[in-house]
């Protein structure tokens, strides 16, 4: 299973946002890793060799894609979406129209992507798979998962992509779809880790409770004090730790 679900994220990484992202290293460390039975090892071996051979080339384009992304991202900002076109960004991140349209449909769907380029964080993951133990519940890893995400670089660029997203409406699709993909690869990381002992139907509901939740952070709907927000610009607002702490305290123990 562990290689299925491998090889269906690398085909995804160069389109994931940031917990897509985590999930993606997360099976992969798994897969390396992790103590496994008779047949895990067998899977493991077979695929041990494709995996090396994919591994450079999915880390190149991945990078690709970022660099592209990046500068998509920085030209909305600047400009805004009607003061650019895919040569600009070609030019900015140093690549061609056809490497481009390998990577994204339009111009859109990259600014998007580039909204995500603020995580980077392989190593808090890999830990925290390490030290999971028999005792650990799906509301734990996605709650370290949620609060491993959230950092203020990504707040920033997410709150500036949803304003953009105000003025120029054809972005809301590939906002949709991101996050659409980002809840679906939260949760098949959990089913992954947690099958053989907790239902489907639990974890289906516990990543949309958990999506759910966050959207009112991300669309300014929430009175929440965001990282590198100064207590004068939002006076009535609630640190987004106590935040997180209600909503998995919710969670976890009823409503």
């Amino acid at each position: 299973m562990l290689a299925g679900t491998l090889a269906r994220f690398r085909h995804k990484t160069v389109k994931l946002c940031p917990l897509c992202i985590i999930a993606h290293w997360a099976i992969i460390y798994l897969y390396n890793c992790c103590p496994m039975g008779n047949d895990q090892r067998e899977v493991k071996a077979r695929g041990r060799s494709t995996m090396n051979k994919q591994s450079l080339r999915d880390v190149k384009r991945e990078a690709t894609a970022n660099a592209l992304s990046e500068a998509a991202f920085d030209l909305a900002m600047e400009r805004g979406m009607d003061g650019f076109v895919v040569e600009d960004v070609v030019q900015r991140a140093g690549y061609s129209r056809r490497t481009f349209a390998n990577h994204f449909s339009c111009k859109e769907e990259a600014v998007v992507m580039g909204a995500s380029s603020a995580f980077n964080n392989v190593e808090e993951v890999q830990q925290l798979i390490e030290n999971l133990t028999e005792t650990s519940t799906p509301i734990e890893v996605m709650e370290h998962l949620v609060r491993m995400e959230l950092t203020a670089g990504l707040f920033k660029k997410t709150r500036e992509l949803v304003k953009l997203s105000k003025q120029h409406p054809t972005l809301e699709p590939y906002i949709l779809s991101a996050l659409h993909s980002h809840q679906g690869m939260a949760q098949q990381l959990l089913l992954d880790l947690f099958e053989d002992k907790y239902a489907k139907g639990y974890i289906q509901l516990l990543v949309g409770a958990s999506y759910g939740a966050a959207l009112p952070m991300l669309y300014g709907g929430s009175n929440i004090l965001f990282p590198g927000q100064s207590s004068e610009e939002a006076s009535d607002s609630i640190p987004l730790d106590q935040y997180l702490d209600d909503m998995f305290g919710y969670l976890k123990n009823g409503f």
